[in-house]
């Protein structure tokens, strides 16, 4: 359901105090009013609004008495609901947050009023950017929270800032819906705005203007703290290896579409991607983005835990929030066991956290798909890798003999190398044992040292001799790093790599059980 649905529903269902989470005042005031009007259009009712600034004010222009501190301001609306309670009335407190929490008397007051307004058709509505209700009044609100504007209502204040400015548009009308699905996820007054730098850029929209609108996206979905956008380009062909991997992405690259939902498809809901360090899962969160052509929103879990309570769960459903609005795209979270990394130590704020991720993995209806990747598997309590948070667990191990060529191969070509230029069987011989990291920085370090010595081109012996300045991680971390396979060879997830790879770890577990 909508926000309108949710409020209409519970002012229908005469709940007293409903508290509406979100940073858009403006726009929650408009949909508080189309609320009301659509519920009765009569002069018997009206949006009276509160701030600590103007005192009440009407939607329809009635006088207020006055009411300069929130102390007055809930004794007057007791009186006005008292006086009339056929009347359907929606009484607005603006950051009234401020005054519970620091206000036993008002506290009790806004407890008073939400009893007895139960007698009365009119409600109490809380405008604050936080759900932390205080304890006291648990009992008596609901709460809200407030999604971003969908497609919808961007594509409709897009069209009218059009009519407004008059500006030369040169969008079809599926252009200017791509436009406007370019800011989804940013407030009503932040697509606004990049749509207002979009028109007086150069006075006329055209595509052009959508790769701004995105940058506009990235720009404050990152301010956000806990959310990342990124612009991936990747293709499997920047991934050296992994084909049991890119073989199970190719086959559902078109699941998100409306046919597969006809055929009674489901959306892939994820994948977990364990393993050694260095072995591409981070890249390969980047390029299932650019197989799918679908927008990377990186879930920063660090970030997420604030010094406030309840800041850290507020952040949490803003980034999930968003991220639904988002939709479809790719949610990456990065090393997800960082989210148990503070333990018991922080009140129970990280298992909460942890706990919340999981629920809504579990839960999600939108076309989210989480690629999480986790380097400490045994960090994780069991039931996160759990069928149905993820379509499937996938280990990625060090690389096949293949693989290092196929890595070394794609690392010569990003840096502009013919790597028939190069031996590079000789190369994935000598790396044997290294992970796709290390094969990268062999090839970068032998750039340094050539360019320095010249500059001249770099040769296979210079790749050969950066390969033996480098220690590996199956060498210096050899207990963690066979731990890790060792979890492979019990059969606890799939194997990321070619198909000869898997089969001879599936025959080592069945020596093992022999």
């Amino acid at each position: 359901m909508s926000v309108h649905d949710d409020l209409n529903l519970y002012l229908r269902a005469r709940v007293p105090m409903i508290v509406l989470v979100t940073v858009e005042e403006r726009r929650a005031l408009e949909v508080l009013n189309e609320v009301r009007v659509g519920r009765d259009a009569s002069a018997r009712s009206d949006l009276v609004m509160w701030d600590v600034a103007q005192g009440m004010t009407s939607r329809d222009g009635r006088a207020m008495p006055a009411a300069a501190t929130p102390d007055a301001a809930l004794d007057k609306i007791a009186e006005m609901a008292r006086r009339d309670p056929d009347r359907k009335d929606l009484y607005v407190l603006k950051d009234f947050h401020e005054f519970w929490h620091r206000s036993p008397a008002v506290k009790r007051k806004l407890r008073n009023l939400a009893h007895a307004l139960v007698s009365t058709y009119s409600s109490l509505v809380v405008t604050t950017h936080s759900a932390d209700v205080p304890a006291e009044l648990e009992d008596d609100v609901v709460v809200v929270d407030m999604p971003p504007p969908t497609l919808r209502e961007l594509r409709d204040d897009l069209d009218a800032l059009i009519e407004q400015t008059r500006v030369e548009c040169d969008l079809t009308d599926h252009g200017r819906t791509r436009l406007a699905q370019a800011a989804l996820g940013l407030t009503a007054a932040q697509a606004r705005r990049a749509f207002s730098k979009a028109i007086v850029r150069d006075r006329v929209l055209d595509e052009q203007d959508i790769p701004a609108v995105l940058e506009e996206k990235k720009a404050v979905i990152r301010a956000s703290q806990a959310l990342e956008f990124y612009s991936s380009d990747e293709t499997p062909d920047d991934v050296g290896g992994l084909q049991r991997l890119k073989e199970w992405l190719a086959l559902r690259e078109s699941a998100f579409g409306e046919d597969a939902a006809r055929f009674g498809l489901p959306a892939p809901k994820g994948m977990a991607l364990i393993g050694i360090p260095g072995t591409g899962k981070s890249l390969t969160a980047k390029m299932i983005s650019g197989l799918w052509r679908l927008p990377l929103l990186r879930l920063d879990v660090g970030a997420l835990f604030g010094s406030l309570v309840g800041e850290s769960e507020a952040r949490l459903r803003q980034a999930l929030r968003i991220t639904e609005v988002v939709a479809p795209c790719v949610l990456w979270i990065d090393e997800i066991e960082k989210s148990l990394a503070t333990g018991g130590l922080d009140g129970g704020t990280s298992q909460r956290v942890f706990g919340a991720i999981l629920t809504w993995m579990q839960e999600k209806t939108a076309p989210v798909f989480v690629v999480a990747t986790a380097n400490d598997v045994g960090a994780l309590p069991p039931e996160t890798l759990r069928r149905g948070r993820f379509d499937e667990v996938f280990f990625l191990d060090l690389p096949t003999d293949g693989e290092r060529r196929q890595i070394f191969t794609v690392h010569l070509r990003k840096r502009r190398r013919d790597p028939a230029a190069f031996d590079v069987a000789r190369l994935a011989r000598l790396a044997d044992g290294y992970v796709g990291a290390e094969i990268e920085q062999a090839v970068v370090d032998a750039l340094y040292r050539a360019f320095a010595d010249g500059p001249r081109d770099i040769t296979t012996d210079d790749v050969a001799a950066a390969i033996q300045r480098i220690v590996p991680l199956s060498r210096s971390q050899r207990e963690r790093v066979e731990d890790l396979r060792t979890w492979l060879r019990d059969g606890r997830a799939r194997s990321a790599s070619f198909a000869e790879a898997a089969q001879a770890a599936e025959h080592q577990v069945r020596l093992e059980l022999a």
